[in-house]
């Protein structure tokens, strides 16, 4: 199997390697950052538990912590699903272009819309149910399923060398 080199000038008159190079680059970008805002976020609750802070941890706050919690390990997973997504870019040079391009965008929009609907879920929830912001998640779901449905396609598609 060939893969993408993304070091070297693409050639002239192709188009295809340079879009999937900055595919890879934005994916690869996108997960680490993701991933730095993610981990920060587990650091500060760690913090809060630790200091026993009880806006964090008071029985009243039960949805809070579940919601600030989800969006901590939503947001590391699809860090990492980005870091692996950029990996298999380099992996299926035939990939089709626009259908790399929606899974592209669909996990962006998953990775921002998942960890953040459970973010906002998290603050000012009323009576044990999270805030209005927790409307992001199914959104960010139906993304998800899209960009996995898409690279799944694409890995059994592929050639074989």
């Amino acid at each position: 199997m060939s893969e993408i080199h993304c070091d070297s000038e693409p050639a002239a008159n192709s188009s295809s390697p340079q879009n999937a190079c900055s595919v890879v680059r934005l994916h690869l970008c996108f997960g680490w950052w993701l991933l730095l805002v993610s981990l920060t976020l587990g650091i500060a609750l760690e913090v809060m538990h630790g200091l026993k802070i009880g806006w964090y941890l008071d029985v009243d706050n039960e949805t809070r912590r579940s919601m600030l919690t989800l969006a901590h390990t939503h947001g590391t997973l699809l860090a990492l699903v980005n870091i692996a997504f950029s990996w298999t870019v380099t992996r299926l040079p035939e990939w089709n272009a626009g259908n790399l391009k929606i899974a592209s965008r669909c996990l962006l929009a998953a990775s921002l819309l998942m960890p953040l609907g459970f973010f906002l879920g998290g603050f000012f929830p009323s009576e044990g149910d999270p805030s209005l912001g927790i409307l992001l998640l199914p959104a960010g779901a139906v993304f998800l399923l899209v960009a996995i449905l898409l690279t799944a396609i694409a890995v059994r598609c592929c050639k074989k060398a």
